[in-house]
Parts: structure tokens; C-alpha cells; sequence
């Protein structure tokens, strides 16, 4: 071979170890995605379901939840009318709370405990029938929301949750910088026309929008989870404050889960005003029995306090309880009020509003508004709407970019080649530690997989390939 023959040979270069933060927060992006993918696309999907569950229910069950005015009749049956009738279908069991139908052909739902089951009775208020029991948990929605609240797993169902959540907010800020980082190679790349440009593109528009909702999202949801919740709840509670309402409830017990918002119960959902520790107000049974008041009594008594149709009702537990009256507040959480009804004067016991939460609880209550979609009215519910298919599209894109790029037959999962430059980048360690300290479950399971990393992935040949490790 002649030096100039020599010299026109291609000298093989050595495959270059990709550095920098593009690389290694996309490598992070990637694997990230693995345990976010498939909870959050439950989520989206359970999120969504129960955000049109006024439409689907009454759609799905409307021989019990719809219940049209005949024609020339102005009064619908009173309350108390309607609760003689479910106790006389029901004459073994015991009423624990009614609510009144958002609409005007809505029936009116009753919650029923017998033999330690709660079912909700719907009566037609209209013609005064009792149409019929569901459980709750078993329709559309209860199956979405137990999905929802922990994937029906109990305790590990809840920690896999909060995992997905925590990592969830690596994945959106990991995902902006390569929004940021990376718009002038896509912009290169779909210049000219590159295979599966255009899809990337698209997933990094709609992922810069929806990653303020998913951190809006998180940090409104973190509240529920059953680690990070409970024990910010132990904190603020050992500093004199709450993130939940501390009214008592008094001596009513709801007896079941049904929601003065929802047409089914919410599996997971204490009554909140339930969970305080203040003085607990009562009937009193030595007071005027000539004037004995029922949940007519209790609703225009509400009504007289300025709390707004429809009510839920908790009734009266045991021989001094009262009647509980929530207002509506579905579109307004800072309109949150319950008022305490004596059963047997028909007095006010006493009132717990938003104005009386902590300043804590109030935050986390319109948080919850926006969570859920109904604080801003339709404003929030589309937004929330839009916010549920921008996370579908991005739970379906991004693996399928993986797909279409993957590599064939190598054994590699194909991803990103890149390691987080931590030593030389004092805020990037010192950011990673502090999301460990206030997420602790991040903490644990980075602590996890940066063990794994360094006494497997990087020990095994065959695992070092498959997982594209890098020194």
C-alpha cells in the first residue's frame, strides 16, 4: 500500500463518551421515564375520567341519577319526605348522609349503611320513588379515583405513586433544559428532514407547556400522598397548624364516603373537617323537645347562615348529634363552609368556614380546587382537560421516539450516553441534595439507583452494555 493509499484509508476513531449536562440530563430523562410513563399515563387517564364524571355517571346510570319534573308540578318531595322513604325501603339500615342533586333532574342521593356496606340510594324527587342502590366504588368513576389515589394496591400502590410523582419533577426539568439546550439541533435536524424529527419536535412543544401544568400538578397533589403528606402534616401540626381543615365535624358520622361534590363515593377521601381536635359541639337533649328539628329544619337553617344549594347533609349520630350541613363551594374553594344544626332546637351549634383555616389549609384547599380542575370554573376545567391529553400525547410519544430510534440486535436499551458532571458542578450536586431532603422518597430511591450504578451496572459487562454506561 503507497503513503498516498495509506493516507486516503479512513482511520477508524474511537466511539466518543458523550459529556456535558445535554447528555446526562437526557440520560436522566430517559430512565427517568420508565417508572413516570406508565403511572402517569394511569393518572392522565383516571384524572380524566373523573373530571367528566357529571357528564359519564348520570350518561352511564341515568335510571338512577336523572329524574325529569312532570309536567305542571312546580315542589319537588322535601328532604325529610325523601329520607322517610330510603328508611322505609331500608328499615335495618342506617342513613348517614343525603345530597342534594346539582341540577334540576337530578335525583337525590342518599348514603346507606347496612351489614357494613354503604351504598347510595337515589330517590326521585319529583315523584317521591326510591329508583334503586349502587356501590359507589364499582361505577366508572370509583374504580377510576382508587385507581387514582393508589393504583388499588393499598400502601405500595401509594409509595410507587409518590415515586412516579417525585421523578415526575426531574422529568420536567430535565426536560426544559433539553427544550432549551437542544432547539437549534431540532431545528437543524427537521431542516433537513431527519427521520423522526417532526415527532420529536412536536413532543418538546407540547412538553413545554405541559410540564408547568405537571409541576403545578404535583406540588397540588402532594398533600394526598400517604408519606410526603403525612408527615408535612406531622410538622405543621407539631407548629400549631394543619394543611386540612381542623373544624370536628361535631357528633355527626358521615357513615360513608360519598362526596358532596361527586356522583359516586371517593375511595380514598376522609370527610376533611373530620380530622380536627377542637371542642366538639352537640345537641342538647335537655333543651326544648317541643321544637325537634329534621334535615328541613337543618337546610333552611344553612340557608339562613348564606350557604348556597346544593347541600350535603351529614345527620345526627347518636343521641346528641347534630345535623352537619356542607354548602356548595365546587367552583370556589374560599366559599368552603359547614354549619352544626342542633337535632332538637334547630340552633346553630357552630360554623367552620375557609376563614377559619389555617393559613396552610387554605393554600393546600385551592390547590386541591385547581387539582381537580373546578377552582377558576371552566377556565381550570378545560385547562385540567388539555392538561390530561398533553400528558397521554407525552406518555405516547416519548417511548415511541425511544422505538424508532433504538438500536437493532445490539442488546442495548438504547439509551442516552451521558453521566451528570455532579463533582464539577457544586449546584447541581447541592440541588439534588436538597430535592432529596424535602422529597425523601426521591432521596431513597436516587440513593437506590446510584448504588446499583456503581456495585452492578458498572461491574457486569454484559449490564454496562445493555444499560450504556459510561465512566
Amino acid at each position: 500500500m503507497t503513503t498516498l493509499q495509506r493516507a486516503r484509508t479512513p482511520v477508524p476513531r474511537p466511539r466518543s463518551t458523550p459529556s456535558g449536562l445535554f447528555r446526562a440530563f437526557w440520560r436522566w430523562h430517559f430512565y427517568a421515564s420508565f417508572v413516570v410513563v406508565p403511572i402517569f399515563a394511569v393518572l392522565a387517564v383516571t384524572g380524566l375520567i373523573y373530571l367528566l364524571r357529571f357528564q359519564l355517571e348520570p350518561m352511564l346510570h341515568a335510571d338512577l341519577m336523572r329524574a325529569e319534573a312532570p309536567a305542571g308540578q312546580e315542589l319537588p318531595y322535601v328532604l325529610s319526605d325523601q329520607l322517610a322513604l330510603v328508611e322505609e325501603a331500608y328499615p335495618d339500615a342506617e342513613v348517614g348522609l343525603v345530597r342534594e342533586g346539582r341540577d334540576p333532574d337530578d335525583t337525590t342521593a342518599f348514603a346507606v349503611t347496612e351489614d357494613g356496606a354503604t351504598v347510595d340510594v337515589f330517590v326521585d324527587p319529583w315523584r317521591g320513588e326510591v329508583l334503586g342502590a349502587l356501590d359507589p366504588d364499582t361505577t366508572l368513576s370509583g374504580y377510576a379515583i382508587r385507581l387514582h389515589a393508589d393504583l388499588m394496591a393499598g400502601l405500595f400502590g401509594d409509595r410507587l405513586i409518590e415515586v412516579a410523582v417525585c421523578w415526575a419533577i426531574v422529568m420536567s426539568l430535565t426536560g426544559y433544559y433539553l427544550f432549551f439546550a437542544g432547539r437549534r439541533a431540532r431545528q437543524r435536524r427537521r431542516a433537513k428532514g431527519a427521520p423522526g424529527s417532526r415527532l420529536r419536535s412536536r413532543h418538546a412543544l407540547v412538553g413545554s407547556v405541559a410540564g408547568v401544568g405537571l409541576l403545578a400538578m404535583v406540588v397540588t397533589g402532594l398533600p394526598w400522598t400517604g408519606f410526603w403528606g403525612a408527615k408535612v402534616q406531622e410538622l405543621a401540626t407539631a407548629a400549631g397548624t394543619s394543611l386540612w381543615s381542623l373544624d370536628h365535624g361535631a357528633q355527626s358520622e358521615p357513615g360513608s364516603r360519598l362526596d358532596e361534590s361527586l356522583p359516586h363515593s371517593h375511595a380514598v377521601r376522609e370527610v376533611p373537617w373530620a380530622q380536627g381536635a377542637t371542642e366538639v359541639p352537640s345537641s342538647d337533649p335537655d333543651g326544648d323537645r317541643g321544637s325537634v328539628a329534621n334535615v328541613d329544619t337543618a337546610v333552611y337553617v344553612a340557608e339562613r347562615e348564606g350557604l348556597t344549594h346544593p347541600m350535603t347533609v351529614v345527620l345526627p349520630s347518636g343521641e346528641d348529634g347534630v345535623f352537619s350541613v356542607i354548602g356548595d363551594a365546587f367552583d370556589d374553594p374560599s366559599r368552603e363552609r359547614t354549619v352544626h344544626v342542633d337535632r332538637f332546637s334547630g340552633e346553630v351549634r357552630s360554623d367552620y368556614g375557609f376563614d377559619d383555616y389555617p393559613l396552610v389549609a387554605k393554600a393546600v384547599s385551592q390547590g386541591i380546587g385547581l387539582h381537580e380542575g373546578r377552582s377558576l370554573g371552566l377556565v381550570s376545567f378545560w385547562g385540567a382537560l388539555l392538561f390530561c391529553l398533553a400528558v397521554l400525547f407525552m406518555c405516547v410519544t416519548g417511548p415511541l421516539m425511544w422505538w424508532r430510534r433504538r438500536p437493532a440486535r445490539s442488546g442495548s436499551v438504547g439509551a442516552p450516553r451521558g453521566r451528570m458532571p455532579v463533582r464539577a458542578t457544586w449546584w447541581l450536586a447541592a440541588a439534588l441534595v436538597v430535592l432529596g431532603i424535602v422529597l425523601p422518597l426521591f432521596g431513597i430511591t436516587l440513593l437506590a439507583v446510584l448504588l446499583l450504578d456503581q456495585l452492578m451496572l458498572r461491574r457486569v459487562p454484559r449490564l454496562r452494555a445493555a444499560f450504556d454506561t459510561v465512566d
